[in-house]
């Protein structure tokens, strides 16, 4: 049976887009989850943290605000959910134009594996996230016109907050102490070879030669891609990322 794709206008990173998902995955895959937090925060009776965790190229981002939108648009099936973004904690720019890290027995500065877990500020994550669960907190962003972190940028006070990101189930040191905080998480799963050809793809729109987004991608997505698929622990749920951009349940 053909799918049938509805398309949304919304706000995704500060620019309006029109963004597609089928009819099924959105009555099958997204208002079962709403509604899953929905319980959980009645049963919990407090506020409610959930993950949506992927590798770079899943649309993450994009279905995380596709979900605030769809819990404001059904309010009167679930609550109403706050989708932010993980990407505000990483170092500043300013820190990793002077700071070294380890990779393949050599020391490079952590400007040139910008988005790896090693320029992420884990422990600052980890007590912004404590904040959320009691009374909320200032959040910080990632500006992409600045290329940089803008602290403690909006104020958090909503009982139930998914956090989109890449590495927030990931088994490595220092990251399973944010892995712990979660009520809740989801996990898009996604062939390597499909993220290579939407990554890539995606810097070409931007006006990228062919060869120069292979090169990056292969320094630095690809490794990333390989750590999150192989290394994170296992999600309440789990989603594929389907060739036609849509999802499906596990």
């Amino acid at each position: 049976m053909d799918k049938k794709f509805l398309t949304y206008n919304m706000e995704v990173n500060g620019l309006t887009q029109e963004v597609r998902f089928s009819e099924q995955a959105v009555e099958e895959i997204f208002m079962p989850l709403l509604h899953e937090l929905t319980d959980l925060r009645l049963t919990l009776d407090r506020k409610v943290i959930a993950y949506l965790v992927a590798p770079p190229g899943s649309g993450k981002s994009t279905v995380a605000q596709f979900l605030e939108w769809l819990s404001r648009e059904r309010s009167d099936e679930v609550d109403p959910i706050r989708a932010l973004g993980m990407d505000g904690f990483h170092y500043t720019a300013a820190y990793m134009n002077v700071t070294n890290v380890e990779r393949d027995g050599q020391q490079i500065l952590m400007r040139d594996i910008k988005g790896a877990p090693e320029t992420f500020d884990v422990d600052l994550l980890v007590e912004k996230i404590r904040e959320l669960r009691q009374e909320g907190t200032d959040w910080n962003i990632y500006d992409r016109r600045i290329h940089d972190v803008l602290p403690d940028y909006f104020s958090v006070e909503d009982d139930i907050v998914l956090i989109e990101g890449n590495y927030l189930l990931l088994k490595d040191r220092g990251w399973t102490d944010v892995r712990v905080l979660a009520d809740y998480s989801v996990f898009i799963d996604a062939d390597a070879d499909l993220l290579r050809e939407r990554i890539v793809g995606r810097k070409i729109m931007g006006g990228s030669s062919r060869e120069a987004a292979e090169k990056f991608f292969d320094f630095s997505d690809a490794r990333n891609i390989e750590r999150i698929l192989k290394n994170s622990a296992r999600a309440d749920e789990t989603w594929k990322l389907l060739p036609d951009g849509d999802f499906e349940k596990q």
